[in-house]
């Protein structure tokens, strides 16, 4: 398909239909010939990685997100956090880790952005500042098991049972699938 003759709304929601429709390959070269007309363009390159992540090229995916937060100053928080995540999958993790934190300076409260700091800060060895970051998630997503499940591995690996016991019996009160599965990995039973 040709855009050289459509507007950028019309291609972007021509776009947006080949994505519906399970077309991506379509979807793509739009997206390519939406960036030869306007090279730093946000909704055409966070697409593009988006796609290309799922297509499993994460590299050119990376770069795609990495293009959009250097050309885009103000880029969102969420523009971060995608980069974040991207680098995390990719085991790129003091880049995840320097992406995760831009997130947050943009938006204190996204609470996937504490989890994934937290998931990254785990596999960064550095236990302390893990769960500060996990506790953070869990103050603004409460009622999410995960950043509970993480926050007790990383208290049972600071051997702190007590901490570890106390958030078993919180998950026991809205997920006792999970406090189980703790007391099964840990041996600790609240």
């Amino acid at each position: 398909m040709n855009g050289s003759g459509l507007s950028y709304r019309w291609m972007k929601l021509v776009a947006m239909a080949w994505l519906v429709i399970g077309r991506p390959a379509q979807a793509m070269a739009l997206f390519e010939t939406m960036l030869r007309r306007w090279p730093s363009d946000a909704y055409a390159l966070a697409s593009r990685s988006h796609l290309r992540n799922q297509q499993g090229q994460r590299d050119a995916a990376i770069e795609d997100m990495q293009r959009l937060v250097a050309a885009q100053p103000g880029a969102g928080a969420a523009h971060w956090f995608n980069l974040a995540f991207l680098l995390e999958e990719a085991g790129r993790l003091d880049e995840a880790e320097v992406a995760f934190r831009r997130a947050l300076a943009l938006n204190a409260k996204l609470d996937r952005a504490w989890y994934g700091l937290g998931l990254v800060l785990i596999r960064l060895h550095r236990p302390d500042e893990a769960l500060v970051a996990l506790k953070k998630n869990t103050e603004l997503q409460p009622m999410s098991p995960y950043g509970w499940y993480q926050l007790a591995r990383v208290q049972f690996d600071r051997h702190e049972p007590e901490e570890t016991k106390k958030i078993i019996r919180h998950l026991k009160g809205f997920e006792p699938k999970v406090a189980a599965q703790l007391e099964r990995e840990t041996g600790l039973v609240a």
